[in-house]
C-alpha cells in the first residue's frame, strides 16, 4: 500500500525482516510509545493541574467580587443614613431659626471640648 502511495512498482517481492531486525523494530516500537504516553500523560497533567489553578483563582476572584459588592452596599445604607441625619438637623436648625443654628454649632463645640 505504501509502494502505492509512493508511486513504486507494485510487482516487485517484498523479502521478509530477518529475526533480528524485526525485533529491533519492534523494540524500537515500544521505547517510542512508552515516550509517547509519559509524554501524553505529564500534558494532560499539567493542563488539569493549570485548570485547577484557573478555577481557584475564579473563584478568589468572585469572592473578592462579592466582598465589594457588600462593602458597596454597607456604604450606601450609611450614606443613606448619614443624609437621614443631616436632614433632620436641617430641620431642627429650621425650626429654632438662626440663633438655634448658632446654638446648635456651640453647644456641638463645648460637647468636643
Amino acid at each position: 500500500m505504501q509502494r502505492r502511495i509512493y508511486g513504486h512498482a507494485t510487482d516487485v517481492e517484498i523479502r521478509p525482516l530477518n529475526e533480528e531486525k524485526a525485533v529491533q523494530a519492534a523494540v524500537d516500537l515500544i521505547g517510542e510509545l512508552f515516550v509517547f504516553s509519559v509524554a501524553v500523560a505529564a500534558l494532560i497533567f499539567e493542563v488539569q493541574r493549570s485548570a485547577r489553578s484557573e478555577a481557584r483563582k475564579e473563584e478568589a476572584r468572585k469572592q473578592e467580587l462579592e466582598s465589594l459588592r457588600q462593602k458597596d452596599e454597607e456604604l450606601a445604607r450609611e450614606l443613606e443614613l448619614l443624609k437621614q441625619k443631616y436632614e433632620e438637623l436641617e430641620k431642627l436648625a429650621r425650626g429654632r431659626g438662626l440663633a438655634g443654628v448658632f446654638n446648635f454649632k456651640n453647644a456641638h463645640t463645648d460637647a468636643a471640648k
